[in-house]
């Protein structure tokens, strides 16, 4: 017997609680639909955006059709998992060019296991409370298969796809990670919530390579997350200058928006820094050995880049720092570089010797407006 409205209400309203109960903090239903949001994507694509990343390429009909990923699935539910830390401290290595400058999400622990076992028991909990009626199915995702995760979370109205392209919501700002469970039974979907960025571009403004190319599109070849992370080859010289001292990932679309002034700060210990990754200098980074390395980044999600593109980053935000004392340090780094990290260190050590040619450059101007951002709208993490 088909359940009715209410038992499928109800169904929801306690896998709401079970997600909360598990420290999530939102779960919102949408259908399997990805219409427009399938297209563009595929349009993205198709016109380069996407770099190197190949695997965005392929299985495009699992990607359009979630039933094809996993037979029977009718709703996506949507969950929202908080990551920022009370120990932010955002304007540090922005002031400061000698500290490493590293993506908040890759402080500690990489997310995706510790949010698959939690997704994992949201959905079990559920299951055990329906005492297995209905045959509830299903199937849990963290980044994990081809999935159009922005796309389901703005569909069930967690938030909305911000300029910069990732999802932010009124209330909590962007600063949170974004899980999904696949499910068979059509429970009550969400609306979506309105679209509030307005004419404000400042996300659009401050990204130092400029990568946001227009309203909610992003060229993945100029970003600097994709560079330093998804980027396989040399780093294109011109955009070396441009990165200043991010040698993973980079937060100043998310440090620009007015949202984040709302954002929550996490309790989760996973999440926060470990090695004082949030205030270490390059120079340390730089004397690390590739056990050191493997060691220090044991269950990091950092370590999945290997030690070669690691030095590669840290060469150009070497480069970048004015430290003229680090040109012997990167020299001795020539018998366990490989050629392509050579030549970036050949890069970093003309930039180092050429100091008196160096003006303010572009990139300056734009990190000083974001500490001046960062300073007014978010003062108890600057």
């Amino acid at each position: 017997m088909p359940l009715t409205d209410l038992q499928l209400e109800q169904i929801k309203h306690t896998a709401v609680k079970l997600a909360k109960q598990h420290g999530f903090q939102d779960l919102r239903v949408s259908d399997t639909d990805t219409g427009g949001y399938f297209e563009r994507f595929k349009q993205w694509v198709d016109d380069g955006y996407h770099g190197c990343m190949s695997f965005l390429e392929r299985n495009q009909e699992l990607r359009q059709n979630p039933a094809e990923l996993h037979p029977n699935t009718c709703r996506v539910l949507s969950l929202r998992f908080d990551y920022l830390n009370n120990n932010a401290s955002f304007t540090t290595p922005l002031k400061d060019k000698t500290l490493a400058n590293i993506s908040r999400y890759a402080l500690g622990r990489d997310y995706h296991k510790l949010m698959r076992k939690r997704l994992q028991m949201v959905i079990e909990d559920l299951k055990s409370k329906l005492n297995d009626e209905p045959n509830l199915d299903y199937r849990v995702f963290v980044d994990s298969a081809p999935v159009l995760e922005t796309a389901f979370a703005e569909k069930a109205g967690l938030g909305w796809k911000g300029k910069h392209t990732l999802i932010l919501n009124k209330d909590a700002g962007s600063w949170f990670f974004l899980g999904e469970i696949f499910i068979n039974l059509p429970l009550p979907v969400d609306e979506p919530v309105e679209d509030l960025c307005g004419s404000c571009s400042s996300c659009i403004n401050l990204c130092p390579t400029d990568a946001i190319i227009d309203n909610k599109k992003i060229d993945a070849r100029r970003c600097i997350s994709y560079l330093t992370i998804e980027n396989q080859d040399a780093i294109p010289e011109e955009l070396r200058p441009l990165m200043g001292n991010r040698i993973y990932g980079c937060d100043d679309c998310q440090l620009a928006c007015p949202y984040n002034r709302f954002a929550n700060h996490t309790n989760i210990d996973d999440f926060s820094p470990r090695h004082n990754l949030h205030n270490i200098s390059l120079a340390t980074l730089w004397e690390w050995d590739e056990q050191t390395f493997l060691e220090n980044f044991q269950g990091s999600p950092i370590r999945r880049i290997g030690y070669q593109n690691w030095l590669r980053n840290l060469a150009v935000a070497i480069g970048n720092s004015k430290q003229s004392d680090m040109i012997e340090p990167l020299k001795a780094k020539y018998k366990v570089a490989n050629e392509m990290v050579r030549e970036h260190i050949d890069w970093a050590i003309e930039q180092l010797n050429n100091l008196e040619d160096n003006e303010t450059s572009i990139i300056d101007k734009k990190t000083q407006k974001l500490i001046n951002c960062v300073t007014v709208m978010l003062p108890q993490d600057a």
